[in-house]
């Protein structure tokens, strides 16, 4: 397929890519836009999928957009259900099961990959992961029936998919090799009181702990600790943490790290490829939430309009959806000189870091104390300036 001159191919369609078609086309209106999906393109929210089960949605009512619609409205055409097998920086073009498609510029929003544990037993393969629309309408299917669900990590997604369960019924049993719920992201006291609020609304937490081996078993799923201990589950649901996919991007010579490496224009090492959402790597940020996205998507549509545009990242808080105890958590950057300040009450918690010179940092709130997100949002740093 050979697409007009000065086209603009996008492979992926995920928030970003549709994101990045909103901003581009209110600058835009004319540049002829190739989308390329591995699905069928449809638009939704992703971090809806893992609070949407307790409300009661399908994999059809999280669906805002069709593919069609979209297109129509953004004037898109859109290549679903193709996979891009390669990409040649020298001819401009991207390798399809339906043949080469050229472009004049390129952008990767690839996404990322689940990461898989390599655990043992004859059930393994039978864990999920829900990263996407199709994975949360397979996780729905296989509730059917079940009352036990065995969740593998205590970060964000793993919490919020327990504070779903529960609240849709099902038992729930949370795996961790931490010492409390979203230890990345929490100091001590704030998870603490996370896991109480947690483990009142059902959640069973194992922490300093790990999953050695799933075993199919005659009512359900076994599940092997380390410590020796089995926990009978009819549903595995792992959610340990993404991979950005850039398998693609490295074949193509592109230059890699833990992303796609791109400059504050999302541009990549090559001439006319950017790289957009969870797989962009910037100055050795990858920042898989929405608000980060939503900054790039502005920043390149602007660029690609042919407007002066860098990226800069305002503080971002990150609110975790845990109606048993809300939390919003805007943390320090992983060079930050520093210490936590923490001042914890019988419904909440106020944590701050605070620098060396008394500057504010990043700050957890849980319970009330999240109503002070706004006034201390104002007071931090940029993530990137």
């Amino acid at each position: 397929m050979i697409a007009p001159a000065q086209s603009l191919v996008i492979v992926g369609s995920g928030l970003a890519a549709w994101t990045l078609v909103r901003e581009f086309r209110k600058l835009d209106a004319q540049t002829p836009i190739t989308l390329i999906t591995r699905d069928n393109g449809d638009f939704y929210s992703k971090p809806m999928l893992s609070n949407a089960l307790s409300s009661g949605k399908t994999a059809a009512q999280l669906v805002s957009a069709t593919s069609a619609a979209m297109a129509q409205q953004l004037g898109v055409t859109v290549m679903a259900k193709t996979d891009v097998t390669a990409i040649d920086p020298v001819a401009y073009s991207v390798t399809t099961a339906l043949g080469p498609v050229t472009y004049s510029r390129l952008v990767l929003a690839l996404g990322a990959d689940p990461v898989r544990l390599p655990l043992q037993g004859d059930a393994a393969d039978r864990v999920i992961s829900v990263n996407d629309l199709q994975d949360y309408a397979t996780f729905r299917a296989q509730l059917e029936g079940a009352k036990r669900v065995t969740v593998i990590g205590a970060g964000l997604i793993g919490c919020e998919f327990a504070n779903d369960l529960v609240q849709a019924g099902y038992e729930v049993d949370v795996i961790d090799p931490g010492t409390h719920p979203l230890g990345r992201l929490l100091p001590l006291e704030a998870g603490q009181q996370m896991q109480q609020a947690l483990a009142h609304a059902g959640v069973r937490f194992h922490f300093g702990n790990s999953v050695q081996a799933v075993l199919a078993a005659p009512q359900g799923l076994q599940v092997e600790l380390a410590n020796g201990q089995r926990l009978a589950s009819d549903l595995v649901l792992s959610a340990v943490g993404l991979r950005p996919r850039i398998a693609l991007a490295k074949a193509a010579g592109l230059q890699t790290a833990r992303g796609i490496v791109v400059n504050r224009q999302l541009q990549t090492s090559q001439t006319d490829i950017y790289a957009l959402g969870d797989v962009a790597e910037v100055e050795g940020l990858l920042l898989p939430y929405v608000m980060p996205m939503m900054q790039s998507a502005r920043t390149l549509a602007a660029h690609l309009a042919g407007q002066p545009a860098t990226l800069r990242y305002p503080a971002m808080p990150v609110v975790v959806k845990t109606p048993a105890m809300p939390v919003v958590v805007s943390p320090p950057l992983a060079n930050a000189q520093g210490s936590w300040q923490v001042n914890a009450f019988s419904d909440g918690v106020d944590a701050r870091f605070v620098g060396l010179d008394g500057t504010l940092l990043g700050f957890a709130l849980a319970g009330k104390a999240t109503g002070q997100k706004t006034v201390l949002q104002k007071s931090l740093p940029a993530v990137l300036a």
